[in-house]
């Protein structure tokens, strides 16, 4: 299969009429969906902005490769689009994007389609290419451009061979390159470390971790030989095989954006030892490098990202077995009903069980990997039964992770002789025991009476303090639109859920559904003060603001932050206080309109909190905004 096979005439587009980011986004999915390659359009947008939230594909060169692997998407295939004049792609290098490459492939892609995408990325990084397609006057142009470059690449060969022995004055280094989709970014990083190391002189083998799966696989030799190993990947990849060995790990962006500088390094062997089986070291460096915080904010998000199907699927579960009755569940109460007692017991007690426990054991498993799991999950359900809730998980999260990586370094004294039954008696042994007698005789009780104290103290608040922490919490949740800001307010509001305090989360809610519903207010009666590819995309957030996915305001906010932002901000400061002021709860951390028939409290009031709070956000955006010249 070739690249125009994906690549056709009616999926070309060489005068963008787009001036922002969001805007060609959206045209360039129309060009698809145009050409029927799409079964719903909608979804495509939003996997495209969810690959976009993760890392800009604008990758410099005045290149951008935005690019989906969905079931949104009826049939592989790449649409592209040229700007003359630039837009502001948020690119790596700071610089205007003028050639898009939008690629849409199927949820079950076969390798032949996702190597044929790869093989597109690859042609890209060809500067002579780039200017042909800058300056080509026809769609049949850009065809035979493509077509002439369009030869096989090292990148679809698992049989590349080891280089020869390089001459002692050449160095040997090894790479590896990884992105979340896999389709794009990952071949791209590899052609530029391969480029620029020929370019100094240097050999390199490099591995992608790509779509459709592990291309020219780094053997034991190629490992052995090189000075030092450049992992440039945004996921997880096998990195024991690196035991002993400098290992550089950074973003799979910059190897496309900085590549001699980290080949440099490698060469040079600047930077840490990698120790396979002492991921003391690991997290050391790793805390080096992000920070503190952003390490800890890490290791959080893996246990809440893991923790919230529990959330979701028990709340709405246990809300669902109310509708039959407040205490339908009880067999004492007239009300009860047999199958709402089976679904406050599945969502009740074996989901919210479960829970910070789940919580618990990922936190720990990001800390110390696999062996500090089973002790961090121990530790979370003690944090359960002592009822030291929520945050008691965290905190034997926390513990068992970085206890495992002390007793890692304590155990790794032993003879080689024993390593097996390292992990297969020592480690959970002590892992588990350790975390457990510290949970049950140090952490539980001041722990329990701090937790019990926060949950009197909301469940007791005054209508005044909890409208302002309403505001407080909604002010958050629109900063940042599902940055970190944001994803602190939501970890708070599902903590409490497992502490039986619902209210904040109603308000929690209600605050996020607000920026993506002002915007599309805004596009629909102020039409001339936005793009009809904004008014187009506008129309998309009535359903993602419906539906609680707060980030479908971020394209807007991103074009024009000082005016978007702030008064999204007071949209839902407004949202959340009236949510808390009504006095509104609710046990289901996500769904928005549709878990509205399951709150605890007035449904129309809640409503009507999440309305007026859109309002007032989108009429004042509209009148921020300054009209289209």
């Amino acid at each position: 299969m070739r690249i125009t096979d994906l690549l056709t005439k009616d999926t070309i587009n060489l005068s963008l009429e787009s001036t922002s980011k969001a805007n060609v986004i959206h045209e360039l999915v129309e060009v698809l969906d145009r050409a029927g390659k799409l079964t719903n359009s909608d979804e495509f947008k939003k996997a495209i902005l969810a690959r976009e939230a993760q890392s800009t594909t604008g990758i410099g060169e005045g290149i951008a490769i935005p690019h989906a692997k969905t079931n949104a998407v009826k049939e592989s295939a790449i649409a592209f689009g040229r700007s003359n004049a630039g837009i502001n792609y948020e690119s790596l290098d700071g610089q205007p994007a003028h050639l898009f490459f939008m690629i849409a492939a199927k949820e079950d892609a076969n390798n032949t389609h996702l190597q044929v995408l790869s093989r597109l990325s690859t042609i890209l990084m060809n500067k002579e290419i780039r200017n042909q397609l800058l300056t080509a006057d026809s769609v049949d142009e850009v065809l035979e451009i493509i077509n002439q470059n369009d030869v096989d690449n090292v990148n679809e060969s698992d049989e590349e061979s080891v280089p020869q022995q390089s001459a002692e004055d050449k160095k040997f280094i090894v790479a590896v390159t990884a992105c979340p989709t896999g389709i794009a970014h990952t071949y791209m990083a590899a052609d530029s470390l391969k480029a620029k190391a020929e370019e100094l002189g240097v050999e390199i083998k490099v591995e992608t971790n790509g779509a459709s799966g592990v291309k020219n696989r780094l053997t034991p030799e190629d490992i052995e030989r090189a000075e030092a190993v450049i992992v440039a990947a945004d996921k997880q990849v096998e990195m024991n095989r690196f035991n002993g060995k400098h290992v550089i790990e950074t973003a799979v962006a910059d190897g496309i954006r900085i590549p001699e500088k980290l080949i440099e390094k490698a060469v040079k062997q600047d930077a840490p030892i990698y120790h396979a089986d002492k991921n003391e070291t690991k997290e050391s460096e790793e805390t080096e490098q992000r920070g503190i915080g952003a390490t800890i904010y890490k290791h959080l998000m893996n246990g809440v990202s893991n923790m919230l199907p529990f959330v979701v699927g028990g709340g709405i579960l246990i809300a669902l077995g109310f509708l039959f009755g407040v205490n339908s569940a009880d067999p004492n109460d007239p009300s009860y009903n047999e199958f709402a007692a089976a679904l406050n017991t599945i969502g009740g007690q074996a989901a919210f069980g479960l829970m910070i426990a789940v919580l618990a054991g990922f936190i720990a498993s990001s800390i110390a990997d696999r062996p500090g799991f089973a002790p961090g999950m121990v530790g979370g359900m003690l944090a359960t039964i002592g009822e030291a809730g929520f945050l008691g998980g965290l905190v034997a999260g926390f513990l068992a992770g970085y206890l495992m990586i002390g007793l890692k370094k304590i155990l790794s004294k032993l003879p080689a002789s024993i390593e097996g039954i390292k992990t297969i008696l020592l480690y959970p042994l002590l892992g588990i025991g350790l975390t457990g007698l510290i949970m049950v005789f140090v952490v539980n009780t001041p722990v329990g009476l701090l937790n019990k104290a926060i949950t009197e103290w909301l469940t007791g608040l005054g209508t005044g303090n909890a409208v302002l922490l309403g505001i407080v919490l909604g002010l958050m949740m629109a900063v940042d639109m599902g940055g970190p800001v944001n994803k602190a307010a939501y970890v708070f509001g599902t903590g409490l859920i497992a502490s039986g305090v619902y209210a904040p989360m109603a308000a929690i809610m209600a605050a996020g559904m607000v920026p993506p519903l002002a915007v599309a207010i805004a596009t629909t009666f102020y039409k001339n003060k936005f793009s009809p590819q904004e008014r187009d995309a506008g129309k998309v957030n009535y359903i993602m603001g419906l539906s609680f996915i707060t980030e479908g305001a971020i394209p807007f906010a991103a074009a024009d932050p000082l005016r978007v932002i702030p008064t999204l901000m007071l949209g839902s400061a407004i949202a959340g206080g009236l949510s808390m002021f009504f006095d509104i709860g609710l046990r289901a951390p996500h769904g928005g309109i549709f878990v509205f028939p399951l709150v605890d409290g007035n449904v129309l009031f809640y409503l009507l909190s999440v309305i007026i709070g859109a309002v007032v956000s989108g009429l004042l955006l509209g009148f921020m905004k300054k009209p289209i010249q």
